[in-house]
């Protein structure tokens, strides 16, 4: 399993955070991968208490920067269980800022998919 994430941020805005990622992360400053996977912007994104905890654990860990020009923070996340095969096998589209699977949800997603008890597999990407 290999975690990729998409940012709505400049290559620029993101490079200084590279080595710092655990994962892989994609520069999407164009919001073009986020049009394709129907992921979308609320003005309620920012203004659940959730999003504030998450806000506060970046600015004490020092690694909090507001949005650059062009960048909201606004965008709400999802998660997408995607196969080998190119076919989206799960997805979750959060309803606030720090709305996403934990790590046991996704690990029993990707459980699931591996033994063929999930038949809910959309067409590839």
């Amino acid at each position: 399993m290999r975690e990729v994430a998409v940012f709505h941020s400049t290559t620029a805005a993101m490079l200084p955070y590279q080595g710092d990622l655990p994962f892989a992360a994609v520069a999407d400053p164009h919001r073009r991968l986020y049009a394709r996977f129907g992921v979308d912007t609320s003005p309620w994104a920012a203004l659940h208490p959730r999003t504030w905890l998450a806000a506060l654990r970046g600015v004490a860990s020092g690694k909090f920067t507001p949005p650059g020009r062009g960048e909201t923070a606004l965008g709400l996340p999802a998660d997408f269980l995607i196969g080998t095969d190119g076919r989206v096998h799960a997805h979750k589209y959060g309803h606030q800022a720090d709305d996403q699977w934990s790590v046991d949800d996704l690990l029993h997603l990707a459980r699931r998919t591996a033994d063929g008890s999930d038949q809910n597999v959309t067409e590839p990407l």
